[in-house]
């Protein structure tokens, strides 16, 4: 089954020319890696956080956002994780687009020019309209009211 197919703009910065656009590891990839556009490498010790330029600027269609997401090989591996997961890119958002890095692991971690360091997944967003109402009539579930561990480990 083939994917629909939306357009977005996108300018590679001076610190980015090098690097490959965001892309789709294998044709059935949900996310496209995200470089690190670095002059120097640089150490992500543990329990520090690093804002890390990617070299892009897009320009993401009004109905739909840009999340960004840890790579699943770099958080089971190295515990590298976005901190911020998912980051949201709004629609009229025209910076480049930087990934929020965290080390969760005991050990430093070396971030380097050209590395993959998250995913980006372009998403539609319905607009919300509130109905706001003074007696709640929806139909109860098993769940009701429980959160935060309710469903059990």
């Amino acid at each position: 089954m083939q994917r629909d197919k939306i357009k977005v703009e996108i300018k590679k910065l001076s610190h980015g020319k090098s690097l490959p656009l965001p892309c789709y590891a294998t044709m059935q990839s949900a996310g496209m890696d995200l470089y690190a556009a670095l002059d120097d490498s640089v150490i992500l010790n543990p329990l520090e956080r690093l804002l890390i330029p990617t070299g892009i600027v897009i320009a993401i269609p009004n109905g739909f956002e840009g999340q960004v997401r840890p790579r699943s090989g770099l958080a089971a591996k190295h515990g590298i994780t976005v901190l911020n997961s998912p980051g949201t890119i709004d629609s009229d958002y025209r910076g480049e687009v930087k990934v929020c890095l965290i080390n969760l692991s005991n050990q430093p971690y070396e971030i380097k020019r050209g590395d993959r360091i998250a995913q980006i997944l372009i998403t539609p967003v319905p607009e919300i309209i509130w109905n706001n109402i003074e007696e709640f009539y929806a139909k109860e579930t098993a769940r009701n009211e429980g959160g935060f561990g309710s469903s059990g480990r």
